[in-house]
């Protein structure tokens, strides 16, 4: 896993006892530091905000009238955003500027790899998909080999090269059942692109679940929400897990494998050699073996199957949704989160099975864990994981926005 997701995560090293502490730095060193906190601060509440105002940004930043118009000059200088009169002016007096991210000049790469398929998107500034290509993906592809493609998706986008515009870098989000090459994954890419695009920003690579759930905290259903728990389904579930609007992504990024929680140890034996693993009673393959539908056939085939009254296919339904509670109940009672978001195939699963799920949700959760939750279906849907490898391939522009640019 990456070092923006675990920005923050962990503490640093504490200063040994027989150390004294580095000196503070220079006034002026000071001041330069605290200008670029408070650009990343403006540039980054409209990025995740949308177009905002001078006056909502000094009053939700907490700085002073002036130090806003400064920042939001020397954006607008940098080609970052732009400033305009409100179209519709609220109160007599002075209309306060509008500060908007300049979503098609400035815009990073997003790339998913996922057990079926292969997506790539340009994402400007403010999270806006741009361009959004993708292509078939065989089952059992080695990961290095899928980098032909995706470069082949990148270069299909629309994109002048003698326009104006910025590249904040690029990221990978891959599949949980994909991921054994993925730290190559970012190095074949900016081999393969080097010699036309030498000074892009390179990649980075994520979990697909840590990516989605970025996504959904950041501008989804569980926007502004500190704690949550986002349960990704495609071959079997992960998790990405939020705490305190941290993202938590364990020792080398390995956390989240909530598939493997044994639920019923005398079930079906799943492929990790374990038996009862939560992927074997509430996955993709549980659906379709309960349905009796042949391998590869689409979850979204059998939900829709229920809902026109198929017997086998709603008792297929109503079991995995019983089995994808009784995970649920066990996780909430360990994290404790103010919401669980549905994503991947789980979307569909929830949305038709949600009684289902918080009945038994209802008999296994603690009151203290049950009574504030939110069950919630993704907002983002199947872009999420775009979406949240475009986060972090912004994380360096928000950081510093004059320094973390690179002209396209």
């Amino acid at each position: 896993m990456v070092a923006p997701l675990r920005r923050g995560l962990r503490a640093g090293p504490a200063t040994p006892p027989d150390q004294n502490p580095p000196a503070p730095p220079p006034a002026a060193a000071g001041q330069e530091e605290i200008r670029r906190q408070n650009l990343g601060a403006v540039l980054r509440y409209v990025h995740v905000h949308g177009p905002t105002s001078r006056a909502e940004l000094t009053s939700r930043l907490g700085l002073n009238r002036s130090t806003i118009g400064t920042l939001a000059a020397d954006l607008v200088a940098s080609g970052l955003v732009s400033e305009d009169v409100p179209t519709t002016a609220r109160r007599a007096g002075r209309p306060s500027l509008v500060v908007t991210p300049r979503s098609e000049r400035v815009y990073a790469h997003a790339v998913s790899i996922e057990p079926h398929r292969l997506r790539a998107a340009r994402v400007g500034l403010g999270g806006h998909i741009l361009h959004l290509r993708e292509s078939p993906r065989a089952p059992g592809t080695a990961l290095l080999d899928t980098i032909d493609d995706l470069v082949a998706l990148l270069r299909a986008m629309p994109h002048d090269p003698g326009a104006d515009t910025v590249c904040a870098g690029g990221a990978v989000a891959v599949a949980d059942t994909a991921r054994d090459e993925d730290g190559a994954v970012p190095a074949a890419l900016d081999a393969a692109l080097g010699t036309a695009e030498p000074d892009r920003p390179g990649f980075v690579a994520g979990d697909m679940a840590d990516l989605a759930a970025l996504a959904e905290h950041t501008r989804g259903v569980a926007a502004g929400i500190a704690d949550l728990l986002y349960l990704y389904g495609d071959v079997g579930i992960s998790a990405g897990i939020v705490t305190g609007g941290r993202l938590i992504t364990g020792h080398d990024g390995h956390s989240g494998k909530v598939g493997h929680m044994v639920v019923n140890p005398h079930g079906h034996r799943c492929v990790c050699g374990s038996r009862g693993c939560w992927d074997t009673e509430a996955g993709t393959t549980a659906l379709l073996r309960r349905a009796g539908a042949p391998a590869g056939t689409s979850p979204l085939a059998v939900v829709r199957a229920a809902a026109l009254g198929g017997t086998a296919a709603r008792d297929a339904l109503y079991g995995v949704a019983d089995w994808l509670g009784f995970g649920v109940a066990n996780l909430v009672n360990v994290f404790n989160p103010d919401v669980v978001v549905f994503g991947g195939n789980l979307r569909e699963v929830y949305a038709a099975g949600a009684a289902t799920v918080r009945r038994r949700l209802d008999t296994m959760a603690l009151p203290a864990s049950r009574e504030h939750l939110q069950l919630r279906a993704g907002a983002l849907g199947a872009d999420a994981p775009l979406i949240g490898a475009a986060e972090i391939a912004f994380e360096n522009l928000l950081t510093d926005p004059l320094n973390g640019v690179v002209a396209g």
